[in-house]
């Protein structure tokens, strides 16, 4: 099937698989974008011809490159006037491959190709360490004391700590250098940090 489609002002009459230039439209490369203005399409003898344009019908089409056409000089002299004017002008131009000629308006069946940003995203969601189900302690029973006592942790702070089954400073107080160490490797907190939080929990729970 072949159709003829009017972009840019001009027409291209394509079919699927057809690589073509045609000037610029917006699209990243790997996008699908859908060409609406189709002027006919058909296949043989059998051929559709709109008025001016097809019901329905539009050509989906990857976008491939965009890029610049070469440069055109336009030259001017004008006789005995001492005028001369030279101007170069590069026509902004987008290349697209023709996935499919859509009919009645059905949609675009292929979609758009992932970008290489997104990919990357994906792979570094992927690669990152799945936080553990269990807490790193176990929190002891009752109401736990108020962590934000302690100078340099927060509201943000003291609700991590107590997901990780810290809820008292006996239990700050209490920490191993092995604890601060784990800590250290799971939680958003140095060991610097833990240790001094330390320090202030042995006051605390005195």
């Amino acid at each position: 099937m072949f159709a003829v489609i009017k972009t840019g002002g001009k027409q291209y009459r394509v079919a699927a698989n057809d690589t073509i230039k045609i000037e610029r439209i917006a699209g990243e490369v790997g996008e699908i974008v859908r060409i609406g203005q189709v002027l006919a399409h058909g296949e043989g003898d059998d051929v559709t011809i709109g008025v001016p344009f097809v019901d329905g019908a539009s050509v989906a089409a990857e976008v491939v490159e965009q890029g610049r056409a070469d440069t055109v000089i336009a030259f001017k002299k004008r006789r005995r006037q001492n005028s001369r004017r030279k101007r170069g002008h590069r026509q902004l131009l987008t290349t697209v491959r023709i996935s499919e000629i859509l009919t009645g308006g059905a949609e675009p069946s292929k979609k758009a190709a992932e970008k290489p940003a997104a990919k990357k995203k994906a792979a570094a969601e992927e690669a990152k360490p799945q936080a553990s189900a269990a807490p790193l302690f176990s929190a002891p029973e009752g109401e736990g004391d108020d962590l934000t006592t302690i100078k340099g942790i927060g509201p943000v702070a003291a609700g991590q700590l107590k997901d990780q089954g810290i809820t008292t400073f006996a239990q700050i107080a209490a920490l191993s250098d092995e604890d601060v160490a784990r800590i250290d490797e799971n939680m958003p907190f140095s060991a610097d940090q833990i240790s001094d939080w330390r320090e202030q929990a042995k006051e605390l729970a005195k």
